[in-house]
């Protein structure tokens, strides 16, 4: 093409076809293209000037003084009219599609009309036929390859300077073109354009995120061979629940992993009624208990009652040893069972091992806890009803587990910023429960050991110093605060406080009041559901909700350092440090304390490692790369093995 050079420019008299149009050249291509470059390099030569001007001249225009030129116009005399329409219009719509496919349609169309003139001379005929057929076959298979398959993606220009074309499938396209309109958010009455998700990350302040956890989901499926067959029960389990209604939560779920184990029948457990809230529900006020047995059909035997033919017999009643492994339920418990027939356990709380459990009972314990333990559905509604109302201002809200009640300060000793005689109520309550070993405590060493709940005060201050401005919704998930003045200093700096008592109708809580286990659970669902969630003292709820929302994919939870924090707070207190070194600090201690993934902690004893229901991670959580890695190693496995 070296004949297509600076000599030989727009300038020599066009080709008269009708109306004029002027054509403009492009930048010369490389001089080190081949002359056996023909028509199809000829055509992407030239560029029209505007769409206007292609319209004012269906004929096109084409520059003369050029071998290129004299080519192409020498074509566009002698094709089929049609394929002189396109080859004139290929640069505006079919620019993707090489001159040669337009000489290859063109010979084509020559074919087909000789073919139809032969057809009705009728010589020939069955030869004739047959070249028809295998005509129509041609063009099929031509138009499926070359419209589906691929084309050329030249945007208007050439893609470098060698002239290199970029190729793409053509489902490649499409879902590019569907990714680009499912991210990009066009602003109104302007040209630019954001990704969606880059969008979401800035309008969602840091302090409201959840945690990174994208390469982990939820796993307690029930494996197919361990799918209840009908067996023989080996006996009946009665279960007498203690403890709040969390704890009663937690072990029912162990409960149900116990009776798996012991391949046994169990009877729909009662729940505690002398605990300190003396609550006289039962599991049937509670739990959906229909849709608990449903869940758990494949998994284990539940019934509402113990048969009739059992009732006569004296159960034989039992405390099993806490933190159990499965082997003690199997070697030690099982015999009595099978000998007796009917045992009763007089606590669950707490009675099977944290880790060291097969995995299927670890998911079987998930499997009752998230799916199989759904709350009434009048609870549900209301907990529905009282999170509703707290979004309706479309603002994010935190449900802050102020752990400050009378129980709990009197169990732990704590009264810093109580009144004396506030602290001498207190220990005379610990002193009048028996079962609470610990009666002298030292509340300032506690404390500064971090073996203290936070005060209301303390709380308002942590949440500042992390960022979280005065506008808040919090939601308190505790039963009564304790102390006469405790909510004064929280409440001036975050006025937005609610409750299950603020937030619901006195018609919406008829049925709630009298008992504290149903409130426990409006508290746990809001709490669930809430954009952060903060707890100020490791209970019994503390431990079930993060879990949950860690199952519910590391919804962020915020986990007080309440020992460092106690020594920064009382260094601001005595001005050591100012307000601005404090924040910082106490955003620093807590950059990874926001319920981010991380595997369940061991301990040196079972009373000291990390609750499994608290992080169900690993059992009940997975890490997807890890589960394709071991899914991948097992088909080689068995590969290897046919292979043999």
């Amino acid at each position: 093409m070296s004949s297509v050079g600076t000599n030989n420019s727009a300038n020599g008299s066009p080709i008269q076809g009708g109306p004029t149009t002027t054509r403009r050249r492009v930048a010369d291509l490389p001089t080190a293209e081949s002359d056996s470059n023909d028509s199809s390099s000829c055509s992407d030569y030239y560029i029209l000037n505007s769409n206007d001007e292609e319209a004012d001249n269906p004929n096109g225009h084409i520059p003369s003084g050029s071998s290129c030129g004299s080519h192409y116009l020498h074509h566009h005399q002698n094709h089929h009219p049609v394929i002189r329409y396109l080859l004139l219009r290929r640069k505006l719509l079919f620019s993707w599609v090489p001159d040669t496919w337009f000489l290859w349609i063109d010979e084509t169309c020559r074919w087909a009309v000789n073919m139809a003139q032969s057809l009705r001379s009728g010589r020939n005929i069955f030869r004739k036929i047959l070249g028809v057929l295998l005509f129509m076959a041609v063009v099929s298979v031509f138009i499926k390859v070359s419209l589906l398959s691929s084309h050329v993606e030249v945007n208007g220009k050439l893609k470098n300077e060698n002239g290199h074309l970029t190729l793409q499938t053509f489902k490649e396209d499409w879902a590019m073109a569907q990714r680009l309109v499912a991210e990009t958010h066009v602003e109104p009455d302007t040209e630019h354009f954001m990704p969606k998700r880059v969008l979401e990350r800035v309008s969602t302040p840091e302090i409201w995120m959840k945690p990174n956890s994208d390469n982990y989901e939820q796993c307690i499926s029930r494996p197919k061979n361990r799918i209840r067959t009908g067996s023989k029960t080996n006996g009946y389990i009665i279960v007498h629940a203690n403890g709040g209604l969390n704890q009663m939560r937690t072990g029912i779920c162990d409960m149900v992993a116990i009776a798996k184990i012991m391949n046994a029948t169990l009877v729909l457990p009662s729940l505690d009624h002398e605990s300190f809230w003396t609550d006289p529900s039962d599991f049937k006020d509670i739990f959906d208990w229909r849709h608990f047995i449903n869940v758990l059909k494949d998994d284990i035997e539940i019934v509402e009652y113990l048969p009739a033919k059992y009732t006569d017999i004296k159960p034989i009643e039992k405390a099993p040893v806490s933190w159990s492994k499965a082997s003690y339920y199997r070697k030690e418990v099982l015999p009595l069972l099978k000998r007796h027939k009917v045992i009763k356990f007089t606590h669950s709380d707490s009675r099977l091992a944290n880790n060291g459990i097969a995995t299927s009972i670890q998911r079987l314990r998930c499997r009752a806890n998230y799916e199989a333990l759904r709350y009434t559905k009048e609870i549900e509604d209301i907990g529905k009803t009282l999170v509703d109302r707290l979004k309706n201002s479309n603002e994010p809200y935190i449900a802050l587990h102020l752990r400050y009640e009378k129980d709990m300060l009197s169990f732990t000793g704590c009264v810093h910023n109580l009144t004396v005689e506030e602290g001498d109520e207190l220990k005379v309550m610990r002193y009048n429960v028996r079962h609470w070993k610990e009666k002298e405590i030292d509340s300032e060493e506690r404390r500064r050991q971090g073996g203290c709940p936070m005060t209301p005060r303390e709380a308002a201050i942590f949440l500042k110093a992390m960022g979280y401005p005065s506008s808040t919704p919090i939601y308190i998930v505790a039963g009564e605060i304790y102390g006469s003045n405790s909510m004064a200093t929280f409440r001036s700096e975050y006025p937005n406080v609610f409750s299950h008592s603020t937030l619901a109708t006195e018609e919406e809580l008829e049925l709630f009041k009298p008992f504290q286990n149903r409130l426990a659970a409006l508290d746990y669902i809001v709490a669930l559901e809430s954009d952060v969630f903060v707890y100020t003292y490791d209970g019994n709820m503390a431990k079930a909700v993060q879990g949950h929302r860690r199952f519910e994919g590391f919804r962020k939870t915020i986990n007080p350092d309440r020992q460092n924090f106690a020594r920064l707070i009382d260094q601001l207190d005595e001005g050591v440090i100012s307000w601005d070194q404090f924040s910082s600090e106490v955003k620093s201690l807590h950059s990874d304390r926001l319920g981010a993934p991380y595997l369940r902690q061991p301990g040196e004893s079972p009373r000291l490692e990390e609750n499994f229901y608290a992080n169900p991670l690993p059992g009940c959580i997975c890490n997807r790369s890890q589960m394709q890695q071991t899914s991948r190693l097992k088909f080689e496995q068995r590969l290897s093995t046919v292979q043999r």
